[in-house]
């Protein structure tokens, strides 16, 4: 999750605007792990989306529900397979990907529910982490890995480079790719080495199957 330090003047995290910047206005939008709806409030506000949610927690549920969001309780290893193909133009996956049990089996249906799909996740090629593994022997605790690693619901951490070569070798086209830093800044990925060790989180805008 990113820090508070993060967040923009709309109220909400940077991450979540520059995702919010890839979508058009008045399209459809289903925000998969959507928390307490901040990204898809936000949507739906300002960008008049037609914009539905899925989160597994029924506290986020409650929060989202009770801001007038139409949102479900759903596992996204499980459920998105009832959705059928191409009936998003984005489907949204923030800060989710980590937590899933089968990361590839949720990006292929991703990118078959979406016309475009938009997926972030913590970086653990990032330096600090890198450093802290090397350094200290332990599991890293980090302003997007907060967790310790006992009770973390990461189970699937990876890196900007291993998202490459999973797109790569599965035929998930990456249209965008850009790196975030701890300040919020944001990057086009051009060097994937430099974006690795620098890049605290990912973000992409993937093409749906045709």
């Amino acid at each position: 999750m990113a820090s508070e330090a993060s967040i923009n003047q709309a109220g909400i995290r940077v991450d979540l605007q520059l995702i919010a910047d890839m979508i058009q206005p008045a399209t459809r939008v289903l925000d998969i792990g959507c928390g307490d709806g901040a990204l898809l409030d936000y949507l739906v506000h300002f960008k008049q989306v037609d914009g539905r949610g899925m989160e597994l927690s029924q506290a986020g549920v409650n929060a989202c529900v009770a801001q007038g969001l139409s949102v479900i309780q759903g596992d996204a290893d499980i459920d998105l397979a009832n959705y059928p193909s191409d009936a998003f133009d984005y489907a949204v996956l923030s800060q989710t990907l980590q937590a899933t049990h089968n990361p590839l089996a949720v990006l292929r249906q991703l990118t078959r529910i979406g016309r475009r799909a938009i997926v972030s996740f913590p970086n653990f090629g990032h330096w600090r982490v890198r450093w802290h593994l090397g350094a200290m022997g332990r599991m890293p605790v980090t302003p997007t890995l907060p967790s310790s690693w006992y009770d973390t619901p990461n189970i699937h951490l990876c890196t900007i480079r291993d998202f490459f070569g999973l797109c790569r070798s599965s035929d998930i086209a990456i249209e965008r790719a850009i790196a975030i830093d701890a300040k919020g800044n944001a990057r086009p990925i051009r060097s994937l080495q430099l974006a690795n060790l620098l890049g605290e989180q990912g973000l992409f805008l993937l093409k749906g199957q045709s």
